[in-house]
This record gives structure tokens, sequence and C-alpha cells, in this order.
């Protein structure tokens, strides 16, 4: 979905390709002119400090990216014969950092957020200033709504927590015994459930993703946390039922596995990931 930048009252939009933010060129020229914005795009890639910015950023992230025909624009630049429009840089050098958008509402010329801050600055000092900070805004109010969404769906995992934690207390761990004695146990009983569902311990995939942070329930997708949740309440009665942890886990595996597949797709599950 497409989001709005407001900076004196002129709307600029901003959509996601690929996860990454690109900013529209189009709405930031009707600062300069309302009526004929293109125009200004086209002027200011013309100039040869503009195909040099161009050409040095799609070297750092386009491996794609037609250095031949660069270097080309790069020697004509400047001169008074010289014109680049957006559908002629990105055709011409497979260019990936601006883009057009096609569509009567929405559509026109879009650049990664670097090219749009300095389209921006072509503009006016001011002008780029402003569009920082309102972009910076608008993605301070992003990442709280998906920390926000992602406390919501961390607490699915705690709504049957008491109901896995006492289950074992009551059947599992002996009378008297130490605190480091019982945390081994319920530790060794979560790896129970980890093993079921994500198929590794807690080591394992801390092993395995030594550069992430937190455990692996951190990364989880909805489904997982709302099978997490149904099998944290099954454990609990598996440990009543007197059931060896090497059966249980088998059993909880087989159960993760459907429980994933019938929530494929789920609309309530949907609408808690947005």
């Amino acid at each position: 979905m497409d989001q709005k930048l407001i900076i004196n009252n002129l709307e600029i939009v901003v959509f996601q390709r690929n996860e990454t933010d690109y900013i529209s060129l189009t709405d930031i020229a009707r600062a300069k002119n309302p009526a004929e914005p293109r125009f200004v795009i086209i002027k200011w890639m013309s100039t040869k400090f503009s195909i040099d910015f161009l050409g040095l950023w799609e070297q750092m992230h386009n491996v794609d990216f037609n250095r031949t025909e660069f270097d080309t624009f790069k020697n004509q630049a400047g001169t008074n014969s010289f014109t680049m429009s957006p559908d002629k840089w990105i055709k011409s050098t497979n260019a990936i950092g601006i883009v057009s958008k096609s569509g009567r509402y929405g559509g026109g010329t879009f650049a990664h957020k670097d090219i749009a801050f300095e389209f921006a600055s072509w503009i006016s000092a001011e002008f780029k200033l402003y569009l920082i900070k309102e972009f910076q805004r608008l993605k301070e109010e992003e990442n709280k709504r998906l920390e926000l969404g992602w406390d919501i769906r961390r607490q699915l995992t705690k709504i049957n927590y008491r109901i896995h934690t006492d289950s074992i207390k009551k059947n599992l761990l002996p009378v008297t015994i130490t605190l480091k004695e019982a945390n081994i146990i319920y530790a060794s009983e979560a790896d129970v459930l980890n093993k079921a569902l994500f198929s590794y311990t807690a080591k394992e995939w801390k092993d395995k993703n030594p550069k992430l942070e937190g455990n692996m329930r951190d990364y989880a997708s909805v489904e997982q946390l709302v099978c997490l949740a149904n099998l944290e309440v099954l454990n609990a009665r598996f440990i009543d039922e007197g059931k060896t942890q090497m059966e249980r886990v088998l059993l909880l595996n087989k159960i993760a596995i459907n429980q994933l597949e019938l929530l494929k797709g789920n609309k309530s599950i949907k609408k808690l990931e947005k």
C-alpha cells in the first residue's frame, strides 16, 4: 500500500518495491513546476553531476547495471545537446534506482530514497530538509506499528504458558530441587516444543543463526505462534498423561505439521499480520 508524505501541503507518494522505499520524484518536482513536473526531472537528470551520481549509485547497488551505456552518457553529459529522461535511463542502463510506475493515481517517476533526497536537494536545501524530516517521521510511525504487531504476536505464546509450566512443575519436577536444575528441566521442555514446531532446539537455532538477536520465536510467523500456543496446552496434557518426552515430541510434531497446513491462508491470521 502506498504511503504519503505532506510537505507544504504537497502530497508525496512513497511505495515499497522489494521491501525498499521509493519516493515520487514527480510529486517532488511539483514543488518547482506543478503543471509539468516531468520537465523538472529531465532537466535534473541531464546535468553531469546527476549522471555521475546516478551511475555511482547503480554501480554500488545493481549488479546488472550497464556500465557501457553509462560511460557513453557520462561522456555526453554537460553538452548543450544532451538530455536524459527517466525512461531512457532505465531502458538503456537497466537501472533500478529509478522506476516508472503506471496508474492515474500514484503513478509517475519514483526513485530510491537516496536518489530522491539528492533530487530534493537540487530543488532546494530547505525542501530536502523537510523531506528527510517527514520521511523519518513516517518510518518512526511504521516501526511503532511493527513493534505493536510483534508484541501482539508474542502475547499469543504467553496465553497458555502458565498451563504448560504448571504441568511441568506438577509432574516433572522432584519435590526438592535447585533453581539451576529446575531451569534445565524447563528449558528442556521448551525445546520439546521448539523441536516439534521449528525442527531446532534453542541451541541448534542459535548456532545456525549466530548474527541474529533473540531466539527463534522472535522470528516466527503468526501461524507458528498460534500453533505454539496450542502445542503448549497439548504438551501439558501429554505430560499429565505420563507420556515420555520422545513420545511427546513425535506427537506434537505431527500436530504442528497438520495445524500449520490448516492455518495457511486463514483470514483471521491475515488480519492479525496486518
